[in-house]
């Protein structure tokens, strides 16, 4: 079954009003029409669901509420004979109106956070975001991401390079031995010690600090700033600093776990839709979008196939949740990305239970 095909809504029924209009036993009935899908991704007839379902119904009693359902536009039959496969609609409504999410046990917990903080006391920050997507990308069996702003990488040296006499170079050196080179131009009549106090200046303050946190402290201070330094240096420290940070869209992104989404095809067109989300994933570009989306509020957000333009013909989800630094600004999302059939009621807790984790490794210096 192929989940790009999935179809719109039927004309008619306001879906929000159909789904407020379910009694006990059609929600009952819907609930295990969705999480059959989930767990096996296979279409569900009313003779199996009478068997399974918690109250006494004929097979003829479950086809009608199965009617119902379709014409509200929360299910559908993939074929004639078969049986029934939730909508996208069907599955956004089961996500928010009746979805049980379990608890991440406390095992599970401590032993997310031991080997998220190993990596980044082994290597570095990095290493525990990527750690980050391994480990969400095996609880999901499905692609592990994380996309964070670049001047989160914590520094280690800064220094201001003159080229001509109106271009300089700012050397950004991170904690890791990456080195980052940046064009700069120069305030007109700078003095020509100016660079190398600019430099002075913010490396007493930048050393295992991101070029954000360094911002923010800057601008707190501005009055020592300018007992410190002539008005043409100040420029230079608060020019220098804003190339650095440089734009808000430029991200780095982290996928991990792609080879996960290849474990459970049943027929050629789900190597269709798993070729198509591949080549979703290498757009980086669109993937880092979508994901600084659920910066946009507060805990996890999920997205469901064609709500998004991205994973419009692969027919895949995604759940992800930001994670804030020690200012509590976003700074960054985690996530899971695979198919429509992601198991919600464990993934939603797992992905906010790592963005927290993430934010407490960034509240107290990372380790």
């Amino acid at each position: 079954m192929n989940t790009r095909d999935l179809p719109h809504l039927a004309s008619g029924i306001s879906p929000s009003r159909a789904i407020a209009e379910l009694n006990e036993r059609s929600r009952e009935i819907f609930r295990q029409i969705v999480e059959s899908y989930l767990a096996t991704g296979e279409p569900v007839g009313s003779r199996n669901l009478a068997r399974i379902l918690p109250m006494a119904l004929s097979p003829a009693s479950v086809r009608n509420v199965m009617s119902d359902l379709e014409q509200a536009g929360l299910i559908y039959a993939p074929h004639t004979s078969a049986g029934r496969l939730p909508t996208e609609h069907g599955l956004r409504f089961f996500v928010d109106a009746l979805l049980e999410l379990g608890d991440v046990g406390q095992e599970e917990q401590g032993r997310i956070e031991a080997q998220m903080r190993a990596a980044a006391s082994r290597h570095t920050f990095e290493s525990a975001l990527t750690e980050a997507s391994m480990l969400l990308s095996g609880i999901s069996r499905g692609a592990g991401v994380v996309v964070t702003a670049k001047q989160n990488v914590h520094l280690r040296h800064i220094e201001f390079v003159r080229l001509d006499p109106g271009r300089a170079l700012v050397v950004l050196v991170s904690d890791d031995g990456s080195v980052e080179n940046r064009l700069l131009d120069l305030p007109p009549g700078l003095p020509a010690g100016a660079l190398q106090e600019a430099s002075n200046f913010l490396n007493a303050r930048i050393r295992g600090r991101t070029l954000g946190e360094v911002r923010s402290e800057i601008e707190a201070g501005r009055v020592a700033m300018k007992r410190e330094l002539d008005t043409l240096t100040e420029r230079l420290v608060e020019a220098g600093l804003a190339r650095s940070v440089g734009p808000s869209e430029e991200r780095q992104l982290i996928v991990r776990g792609q080879a996960n989404l290849l474990d459970d095809l049943r027929a050629a067109e789900d190597l269709e839709r798993i070729r198509l989300l591949f080549s979703d994933l290498e757009s980086q570009k669109d993937v880092i979008e979508l994901l600084t989306r659920a910066e946009g509020g507060e805990g996890v957000r999920i997205f469901i196939g064609s709500e998004n333009k991205l994973f419009s013909l692969s027919g895949s989800s995604m759940i992800a949740a930001p994670f804030r630094d020690g200012s509590q600004t976003i700074v960054g999302v985690v996530g899971v990305i695979g198919p429509t059939r992601l198991n919600y009621a464990r993934i939603v807790p797992m992905v906010d239970f790592t963005a927290r984790v993430v934010s407490r490794m960034l509240e107290r210096g990372r380790g």
